[in-house]
C-alpha cells in the first residue's frame, strides 16, 4: 500500500474508501471493549472508548466501517482482534502524512496492544447525536457526543 503524504492524498483514499462501500458519514463513531464478563468498565455502561470522533477524522472512520461492513445507520459491531489489526492496517499509510497527528492510529494501536485478548472490541457507530437506543454501546457513544457539543 502506497503512503499518503499529502493533506488531498489522505482526501483522495477517504474517498475511494467512501465510494467502495457506498457509505454514508455518521455524526460521531468509536472504538472501544467491554469487560471480561460484559460488565460495567470505566467509563460508561459496558464500554470504554479508546477514542470517539464526533464530525471529524472521517478517513479512519471509513476505514473502520469498511472492515465491520457498516454503510449507514446507528449500529454497533463486535470486533475481533483481527478486525483491529486489519483496520490499523488499513490506516497505516495515512502516517505519512506529517499535516496530521493521527490520533485515532494511535488510539487504535494502544487499545489492541493493552486489551486483553478476553475483552470484547466494539465498533461503534452513530448516524445522528439525537435519540435514544436499546444498544447500550451505542447509548455511551451518545452520551459522550453530547457531552462535546457546543453549548449556546
Amino acid at each position: 500500500m502506497d503512503a499518503w503524504v499529502t493533506p488531498e492524498d489522505i482526501s483522495r483514499a477517504r474517498d475511494r474508501f467512501e465510494r467502495a462501500l457506498g457509505w454514508t458519514r455518521p455524526a460521531a463513531f468509536g472504538v472501544g471493549w467491554v469487560g471480561v464478563d460484559g460488565a460495567p468498565v470505566g467509563e460508561g455502561p459496558g464500554i470504554t472508548f479508546a477514542r470517539v470522533e464526533v464530525g471529524e477524522h472521517l478517513l479512519p472512520g471509513v476505514v473502520l466501517a469498511t472492515v465491520v461492513g457498516h454503510r449507514h445507520g446507528s449500529r454497533s459491531y463486535p470486533m475481533p482482534r483481527s478486525d483491529l489489526e486489519l483496520a490499523i492496517d488499513l490506516l497505516t499509510p495515512a502516517e505519512a502524512c506529517t499535516a496530521y497527528d493521527h490520533p485515532n492510529l494511535r488510539a487504535w494501536r494502544e487499545l489492541h496492544a493493552s486489551t486483553a485478548p478476553e475483552r470484547q472490541v466494539v465498533a461503534v457507530f452513530a448516524a445522528e447525536l439525537d435519540g435514544i437506543s436499546t444498544d447500550p454501546y451505542l447509548t455511551r457513544l451518545l452520551e459522550i457526543a453530547a457531552a462535546r457539543r457546543p453549548t449556546s
